[in-house]
Protein backbone atom coordinates (compact mmCIF):
# COMPACT_ATOMS: atom_id res chain seq x y z
CA UNK A 1 0.00 0.00 0.00
CA UNK A 2 1.32 3.60 -1.12
CA UNK A 3 -1.15 5.70 1.37
CA UNK A 4 -2.33 5.58 4.70
CA UNK A 5 -5.61 7.56 4.04
CA UNK A 6 -8.59 5.16 5.88
CA UNK A 7 -10.55 5.36 3.37
CA UNK A 8 -7.88 4.49 0.46
CA UNK A 9 -6.80 1.43 2.96
CA UNK A 10 -10.81 0.39 2.80
CA UNK A 11 -10.73 0.61 -0.74
CA UNK A 12 -7.96 -1.36 -1.43
CA UNK A 13 -9.40 -3.99 1.16
CA UNK A 14 -12.54 -4.66 -0.84
CA UNK A 15 -10.52 -4.40 -4.15
CA UNK A 16 -7.40 -7.15 -2.79
CA UNK A 17 -10.91 -8.99 -2.31
CA UNK A 18 -12.00 -8.96 -5.58
CA UNK A 19 -8.57 -9.40 -7.09
CA UNK A 20 -8.46 -12.78 -5.51
CA UNK A 21 -11.94 -13.67 -6.54
CA UNK A 22 -11.29 -12.57 -9.39
CA UNK A 23 -7.79 -13.79 -10.78
CA UNK A 24 -7.73 -17.15 -8.13
CA UNK A 25 -11.43 -18.13 -8.20
CA UNK A 26 -12.47 -17.59 -12.04
CA UNK A 27 -11.10 -20.96 -13.97
CA UNK A 28 -9.72 -19.30 -16.96
CA UNK A 29 -8.59 -16.14 -15.01
CA UNK A 30 -6.83 -18.42 -12.17
CA UNK A 31 -5.23 -20.92 -15.03
CA UNK A 32 -3.62 -17.84 -16.64
CA UNK A 33 -2.41 -16.72 -12.96
CA UNK A 34 -0.98 -19.75 -12.34
CA UNK A 35 1.04 -20.49 -15.41
CA UNK A 36 3.34 -16.81 -13.76
CA UNK A 37 3.79 -19.19 -11.11
CA UNK A 38 5.07 -21.95 -12.67
CA UNK A 39 7.51 -19.47 -15.12
CA UNK A 40 8.66 -18.44 -12.14
CA UNK A 41 9.70 -21.88 -10.75
CA UNK A 42 10.32 -23.57 -14.04
CA UNK A 43 13.93 -23.44 -13.46
CA UNK A 44 14.14 -25.80 -10.61
CA UNK A 45 13.36 -28.97 -9.37
CA UNK A 46 13.25 -31.44 -6.47
CA UNK A 47 17.01 -31.65 -7.00
CA UNK A 48 17.51 -27.84 -5.99
CA UNK A 49 17.78 -27.26 -2.52
CA UNK A 50 17.85 -23.79 -0.78
CA UNK A 51 18.56 -23.61 2.78
CA UNK A 52 16.66 -20.22 3.21
CA UNK A 53 14.11 -19.13 1.72
CA UNK A 54 12.41 -15.59 1.92
CA UNK A 55 9.16 -14.37 -0.21
CA UNK A 56 8.17 -10.76 -0.40
CA UNK A 57 4.74 -9.92 -0.36
CA UNK A 58 3.68 -13.39 0.04
CA UNK A 59 -0.11 -12.31 0.79
CA UNK A 60 -2.19 -15.45 0.30
CA UNK A 61 0.47 -17.91 -0.06
CA UNK A 62 -0.81 -18.77 -3.54
CA UNK A 63 2.66 -18.95 -4.84
CA UNK A 64 4.12 -21.42 -2.33
CA UNK A 65 2.45 -24.23 -4.13
CA UNK A 66 4.32 -24.37 -7.01
CA UNK A 67 7.63 -24.28 -4.96
CA UNK A 68 9.31 -27.39 -5.98
CA UNK A 69 12.60 -27.39 -4.62
CA UNK A 70 13.20 -28.56 -0.98
CA UNK A 71 14.53 -26.09 1.81
CA UNK A 72 15.30 -25.71 5.35
CA UNK A 73 13.18 -22.57 5.93
CA UNK A 74 10.86 -20.59 4.29
CA UNK A 75 10.03 -17.48 5.78
CA UNK A 76 6.85 -15.37 3.99
CA UNK A 77 6.62 -11.74 4.44
CA UNK A 78 3.54 -9.53 3.73
CA UNK A 79 2.10 -5.84 4.72
CA UNK A 80 -1.40 -7.41 5.60
CA UNK A 81 -1.89 -9.36 8.58
CA UNK A 82 -5.52 -10.59 7.14
CA UNK A 83 -3.98 -11.89 3.86
CA UNK A 84 -0.71 -14.31 6.41
CA UNK A 85 -3.50 -15.36 8.34
CA UNK A 86 -4.97 -16.81 5.36
CA UNK A 87 -2.39 -17.80 4.08
CA UNK A 88 -1.30 -19.54 7.39
CA UNK A 89 -4.62 -21.53 7.24
CA UNK A 90 -3.95 -22.54 3.54
CA UNK A 91 -0.44 -23.84 4.56
CA UNK A 92 -1.11 -25.52 7.84
CA UNK A 93 -1.41 -29.13 6.77
CA UNK A 94 1.23 -29.11 3.60
CA UNK A 95 4.50 -31.01 3.21
CA UNK A 96 7.15 -29.32 5.42
CA UNK A 97 4.55 -26.84 7.40
CA UNK A 98 6.67 -26.96 9.95
CA UNK A 99 9.65 -25.11 7.93
CA UNK A 100 7.25 -21.67 7.45
CA UNK A 101 7.01 -19.11 9.01
CA UNK A 102 5.61 -15.74 8.58
CA UNK A 103 6.26 -12.07 9.24
CA UNK A 104 4.79 -8.72 8.72
CA UNK A 105 7.99 -6.84 6.71
CA UNK A 106 7.53 -4.25 3.98
CA UNK A 107 8.86 -5.17 0.79
CA UNK A 108 11.27 -2.00 0.30
CA UNK A 109 13.04 -1.96 3.84
CA UNK A 110 13.61 -4.82 5.72
CA UNK A 111 14.82 -5.99 8.55
CA UNK A 112 17.21 -8.82 8.43
CA UNK A 113 20.89 -8.67 8.07
CA UNK A 114 22.87 -8.77 5.12
CA UNK A 115 23.70 -12.47 3.48
CA UNK A 116 21.01 -13.87 5.25
CA UNK A 117 19.24 -15.70 2.61
CA UNK A 118 20.25 -18.45 -0.46
CA UNK A 119 16.93 -17.06 -2.35
CA UNK A 120 14.29 -14.54 -2.52
CA UNK A 121 11.38 -14.42 -4.29
CA UNK A 122 8.84 -11.67 -5.18
CA UNK A 123 6.10 -12.34 -7.53
CA UNK A 124 3.62 -10.01 -8.23
CA UNK A 125 5.06 -7.20 -5.93
CA UNK A 126 8.24 -5.41 -7.89
CA UNK A 127 5.29 -3.06 -9.80
CA UNK A 128 3.81 -2.13 -7.10
CA UNK A 129 6.87 -0.54 -5.26
CA UNK A 130 8.38 2.89 -5.26
CA UNK A 131 11.92 3.45 -6.41
CA UNK A 132 12.18 0.19 -7.50
CA UNK A 133 15.96 0.29 -8.20
CA UNK A 134 16.58 0.67 -5.01
CA UNK A 135 14.14 -1.98 -3.84
CA UNK A 136 16.58 -4.29 -6.00
CA UNK A 137 19.47 -3.69 -3.94
CA UNK A 138 17.66 -3.95 -0.64
CA UNK A 139 16.80 -8.00 -2.29
CA UNK A 140 20.29 -8.12 -3.09
CA UNK A 141 21.67 -7.40 0.49
CA UNK A 142 20.02 -9.90 2.06
CA UNK A 143 21.43 -12.55 -0.23
CA UNK A 144 24.53 -14.62 -0.14
CA UNK A 145 26.80 -14.53 -2.35
CA UNK A 146 25.75 -17.19 -5.33
CA UNK A 147 21.77 -16.51 -4.03
CA UNK A 148 19.08 -15.88 -6.13
CA UNK A 149 16.63 -13.17 -6.64
CA UNK A 150 13.63 -14.46 -8.59
CA UNK A 151 11.46 -12.10 -9.53
CA UNK A 152 7.86 -12.06 -11.59
CA UNK A 153 5.93 -9.10 -13.14
CA UNK A 154 3.06 -8.84 -15.21
CA UNK A 155 4.04 -7.85 -18.81
CA UNK A 156 2.07 -4.27 -18.29
CA UNK A 157 1.08 -2.22 -20.27
CA UNK A 158 1.27 -4.20 -23.15
CA UNK A 159 -1.50 -5.20 -25.25
CA UNK A 160 -2.32 -8.72 -23.95
CA UNK A 161 -1.93 -7.73 -20.11
CA UNK A 162 -4.63 -4.87 -21.11
CA UNK A 163 -7.12 -7.46 -23.16
CA UNK A 164 -6.39 -9.92 -20.17
CA UNK A 165 -7.62 -7.35 -18.15
CA UNK A 166 -11.03 -6.26 -20.17
CA UNK A 167 -11.87 -9.86 -20.26
CA UNK A 168 -12.20 -10.71 -16.42
CA UNK A 169 -10.98 -8.24 -13.72
CA UNK A 170 -11.71 -4.67 -14.86
CA UNK A 171 -15.15 -5.34 -15.60
CA UNK A 172 -16.04 -7.19 -12.15
CA UNK A 173 -14.36 -4.63 -10.36
CA UNK A 174 -16.82 -1.61 -12.20
CA UNK A 175 -19.58 -4.25 -11.28
CA UNK A 176 -19.30 -3.69 -7.78
CA UNK A 177 -18.80 0.12 -8.09
CA UNK A 178 -14.86 -0.44 -7.68
CA UNK A 179 -12.63 1.98 -9.96
CA UNK A 180 -10.68 -0.20 -11.60
CA UNK A 181 -8.71 1.99 -13.27
CA UNK A 182 -7.75 4.18 -10.70
CA UNK A 183 -6.83 1.68 -8.17
CA UNK A 184 -5.00 -0.01 -10.37
CA UNK A 185 -2.83 2.90 -12.02
CA UNK A 186 -2.18 4.11 -8.18
CA UNK A 187 -0.68 0.75 -7.74
CA UNK A 188 1.12 -0.46 -10.48
CA UNK A 189 3.39 2.28 -10.67
CA UNK A 190 6.06 0.48 -12.45
CA UNK A 191 6.13 -0.34 -16.09
CA UNK A 192 7.29 -4.10 -17.49
CA UNK A 193 10.11 -2.44 -19.48
CA UNK A 194 11.16 0.14 -16.68
CA UNK A 195 11.73 -2.79 -14.46
CA UNK A 196 13.40 -5.29 -17.11
CA UNK A 197 15.96 -2.52 -17.35
CA UNK A 198 16.65 -2.02 -14.09
CA UNK A 199 16.90 -5.85 -13.42
CA UNK A 200 19.40 -6.02 -16.93
CA UNK A 201 21.27 -3.07 -15.77
CA UNK A 202 22.28 -4.13 -11.76
CA UNK A 203 22.43 -8.11 -12.39
CA UNK A 204 24.49 -9.74 -15.59
CA UNK A 205 23.64 -13.18 -14.24
CA UNK A 206 20.66 -14.08 -14.70
CA UNK A 207 18.24 -15.92 -16.88
CA UNK A 208 15.20 -14.15 -17.91
CA UNK A 209 11.23 -15.69 -19.35
CA UNK A 210 8.35 -14.67 -21.18
CA UNK A 211 4.80 -16.40 -20.89
CA UNK A 212 2.74 -17.73 -23.05
CA UNK A 213 5.41 -16.84 -25.82
CA UNK A 214 9.41 -17.07 -26.21
CA UNK A 215 9.61 -14.05 -27.13
CA UNK A 216 11.04 -11.03 -25.51
CA UNK A 217 8.32 -8.67 -26.47
CA UNK A 218 5.91 -7.17 -24.29
CA UNK A 219 3.36 -6.99 -26.21
CA UNK A 220 2.69 -10.26 -27.11
CA UNK A 221 3.21 -11.79 -23.41
CA UNK A 222 1.23 -12.00 -20.08
CA UNK A 223 4.35 -12.29 -17.45
CA UNK A 224 8.11 -11.83 -17.05
CA UNK A 225 10.40 -14.12 -14.76
CA UNK A 226 13.80 -13.33 -13.77
CA UNK A 227 16.45 -15.31 -12.03
CA UNK A 228 19.18 -13.30 -11.23
CA UNK A 229 22.31 -14.33 -9.53
CA UNK A 230 23.89 -12.49 -6.66
CA UNK A 231 27.59 -11.94 -6.96
CA UNK A 232 29.33 -10.00 -4.05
Amino acid sequence: MQDEDPAWLDFCSRFSELYQQSHYSNSLQSKVMRQGHRLLERQFGSSDHFSRVLEIGAGTGEHFSFVRHSFDQYIMTDMDAKTQAVAQKKLQDTTNAEKISFEIQPGNKLSYPDNSFDRVIASHVLEHLYYPHLVLKEWARILKNGGTLSVLIPAEPGLAWKLGRQLGPRQRAIAKGIAYDYVVAREHVNSCNNLISFMRHYFSERVESWWPLPIPLVDLNLFFACQMVIRK
